[in-house]
């Protein structure tokens, strides 16, 4: 297996943290996935994995009912009342980990963790961390990963 480098997970971390805001914007606001691109193509996106960016920004919102419905189980509150910034890096976290098994788990959850802090309320990294975590362990490929790290300690 390849190892990304350095330059190119920097790109990816940049583009999730534009993605956090473009589907806070989308949550917030309705709009289409393509309007929101356009603003963030002409805002600039310089460093970010475009490709990546594009492709989550408009694969996530698609995805977001089934998303929420997986994850929502293990909230501790109704959805609603999840801040949207939370909600968009669980959209996020949750997305990456059912569909880009390619990138592993523990990287989803240090960067959905990383998001929090960076972009969510004080202590929101925590809650993020355990319901992605959780949600890990729920989901089969993710279960067989996380096992075979634990058996790798």
């Amino acid at each position: 297996m390849s190892r990304r480098g350095g330059g190119e997970n920097q790109r990816r971390r940049r583009a999730r943290s534009r993605l956090v805001q473009a589907l806070y914007q989308q949550l917030l606001t309705g709009q289409p996935p393509e309007e929101i691109e356009r603003q963030f193509l002409a805002e600039g996106l310089e460093g970010c994995d475009i490709a990546y960016f594009r492709e989550l920004l408009h694969a996530v919102p698609a995805a977001a009912e089934a998303l929420e419905a997986r994850f929502v189980p293990l909230l501790d509150r109704p959805l609603a009342q999840i801040d949207p910034v939370e909600r968009a890096v669980l959209l996020l976290g949750a997305y990456e980990l059912a569909e880009r098994i390619e990138v592993p788990y523990r990287v989803v959850i240090h960067e959905a963790v990383e998001l929090a802090k960076r972009f969510g309320a004080d202590q929101s990294h925590r809650y993020i961390n355990g319901v992605l975590d959780r949600l890990a362990g729920q989901l089969e490929l993710r279960a067989a990963e996380r096992a075979a790290a634990k058996a790798g300690r």
